[in-house]
């Protein structure tokens, strides 16, 4: 374009200079030359207020993280640089500061908002051994946190990044914009030299209105608009996407999002949390209070399963008794004094047989089901050796999953879930979240075979996952998107990243990339139907009724095309991605 730009001026300021000095005769184009290279400038200013405009997100990242952190000392605490900081430096972090690095929570407990991280605003709970990230917003609680991560290995820095990347990596709609753009060069030229010679042997114009024409050829078919289309929407769309949690690694994935035909989630650490937790309660008592109970027998248990139970009754609010004369029965539970006078005992299968405790049929029953669907079952045995009712754990499904699944069902979408897990685990969840198709004990070698059987009938696959044994599928699909709570190998192995674990970002992917394809798709017929249209007219086909274009309005016209593609681009901002189904 830069090519068709430096011929107009040229042109123009050649022949203006021969009829100033005398060596031709005619009008002088020194008034439409300055005219032209104004509006080219106030063109350009505008094309790179836009494009700065969309790039601000990288500003906004960057002043995210403060510039002062107070790092604790043997006798105080002080005042020093972010950048002095080094991994293993504890910092004390105010209410309402900003973490300066990513670090472990050594003590403290406060809510910290990690909308920068995640695009989702409700404060998420820290306590000790949580990890924070820099550049996030501290509550209304003290932290102390341990550095681990500085500069360029923070989660922030890591995001700059992803970001810088994506918004300079090309689409395959950008290329074809590229290939365009230097087509249009050729036919420009080719246009300016066939308004010359048909001017020249088929009219008997002056050279004045003949060299006026080729100049106005030349100006309004510069490729502006068509060179800033797709990097305008793509610049956009990338800040959009980072602003929503939705990290694009690699262009190309994003505008594939759109075509997806089936979404094949990981189950563990995608569609439940990958950490035990109670799902269940049967009891023909009151099913809080039998909670309350086991909690009370565990609360000094280190194991899983009973730091599980212990959170569920926290979570749910529920008054824990207080227990004394705690035991561990190794292998089979524990056993405490509830309250000063009743004994109490939680285990398994195997503490009922040797307490030799009774059973009502209902809770035999249901206690089988829960085996059967791979559920973890506790039972509580009273004094009197009578099983009081059963606590049924399992891995915790998220909270976002089934709203997750819906929308992508609303999509049109089919979806799937893989699982190197037991089937009666696998249909449990799937039940629980209305997947109707799903692949359990599937081996980590054998996921990326899984997406290949999913391909064979055509259809586009997205996988989605979190570990290391998803890394292959991942590559294997379509689009491998990658949660991203999960591990480097998986992000490294995905185009798209979602910064948090909530799988509703799936559909967000989607959504946007249709409304980036859709934005794309019109500013493209945009400035090539504007060419299509302008260069015809600038050659002079309308001169027999009487009507031609000056070179100043040929420039006014290409500045306004590329002003249109700019504005319109914009629109893209008001996308809302949360409202997934639209």
């Amino acid at each position: 374009m830069m090519t068709l730009i430096a011929m107009a001026i040229t042109v123009a300021l050649g022949y203006s200079l021969a009829i100033t000095l005398k060596l031709l005769h005619g009008m002088d184009f020194w008034w439409e030359l300055a005219t032209l290279i104004t509006i080219m400038i106030f063109g350009h200013w505008m094309e790179m207020a836009s494009v700065q405009n969309a790039q601000g997100a990288l500003k906004e990242l960057a002043k995210l993280l403060p510039d002062e952190a107070e790092l604790i000392t043997k006798d105080s605490t002080k005042k020093v640089a972010v950048s002095k900081l080094k991994v293993g430096d504890q910092v004390l972090v105010r209410p309402g500061a900003k973490l300066p690095a990513d670090g472990e929570v050594v003590k403290g407990e406060s809510d910290v908002n990690e909308s920068m991280l995640t695009g989702e605003s409700k404060p998420v709970k820290k306590m000790v051994k949580a990890q924070v990230v820099a550049g996030t917003i501290n509550g209304s609680g003290s932290l102390t946190v341990r550095v681990s991560k500085i500069g360029d290995d923070t989660a922030l820095a890591g995001i700059m990044k992803l970001v810088a990347e994506a918004q300079s990596s090309k689409s395959k709609t950008q290329i074809l914009a590229d290939r365009a753009a230097f087509y249009l060069t050729f036919i420009a030229l080719g246009a300016a030299v066939i308004t010359l010679l048909g001017w020249i042997i088929f009219s008997n114009q002056p050279a004045t209105f003949i060299l006026a024409r080729v100049v106005t050829v030349l100006v309004i078919a510069c490729p502006h608009a068509l060179g800033l289309a797709i990097p305008l929407v793509t610049a956009i769309s990338t800040t959009l996407a980072a602003k929503n949690g939705l990290l694009i690694r690699q262009r190309m994935a994003l505008e594939a999002a759109r075509n997806i035909d089936v979404i094949l989630f990981d189950k563990t650490g995608t569609l439940t949390k990958g950490e035990q937790g109670v799902v269940d309660i049967v009891t023909d008592d009151n099913k809080q209070e039998l909670l309350g109970i086991a909690a009370a027998v565990e609360a000094e248990s280190e194991h899983p399963i009973a730091r599980a139970i212990v959170k569920a009754a926290n979570d749910q609010g529920q008054k824990i008794p207080q227990a004394s004369s705690f035991s561990s029965l190794a292998g089979r539970g524990t056993k405490a004094v509830v309250m000063g006078r009743h004994e109490v005992y939680v285990g398994g299968p195997r503490l009922v047989q040797e307490l030799n405790a009774s059973m009502s049929g209902s809770l035999k029953k249901a206690a089988a089901q829960a085996s059967e669907e791979g559920k973890t079952v506790v039972y509580v045995i009273d004094q009197h050796k009578t099983v009081r009712g059963a606590v049924m754990l399992a891995d915790v499904i998220r909270e976002e999953s089934k709203e997750a699944v819906d929308t992508l069902y609303a999509m049109g979408k089919r979806v799937a879930m893989l699982t190197g897990d037991n089937k009666g685990v696998t249909a449990w969840v799937a039940n629980e979240l209305g997947i109707k198709e799903y692949f359990a004990e599937v081996l980590p070698e054998n996921k990326a075979e899984t997406v290949k059987q999913l391909q064979a009938d055509g259809s586009k696959v997205a996988m989605v996952g979190d570990g290391v044994n998803d890394a292959p599928a991942l590559t294997q699909a379509d689009i491998g998107i990658a949660i991203g709570a999960g591990t480097d190998v998986a992000i490294e192995s995905a185009g798209i990243i979602l910064a948090s674990s909530d799988p509703r970002g799936v559909a967000k992917v989607i959504k946007l990339s249709k409304a980036t394809y859709r934005k794309m798709q019109q500013n493209l017929a945009w400035a090539t139907g504007y060419n299509a249209f302008a260069i015809p007219l600038a050659a002079g086909v309308t001169a027999g009724l009487g009507f031609v274009l000056s070179p100043a309005i040929g420039a006014i016209l290409m500045s306004l095309s590329t002003i249109i593609v700019a504005f319109n681009a914009q629109f893209l901002r008001r996308l809302k991605l949360k409202e997934a189904t639209e």
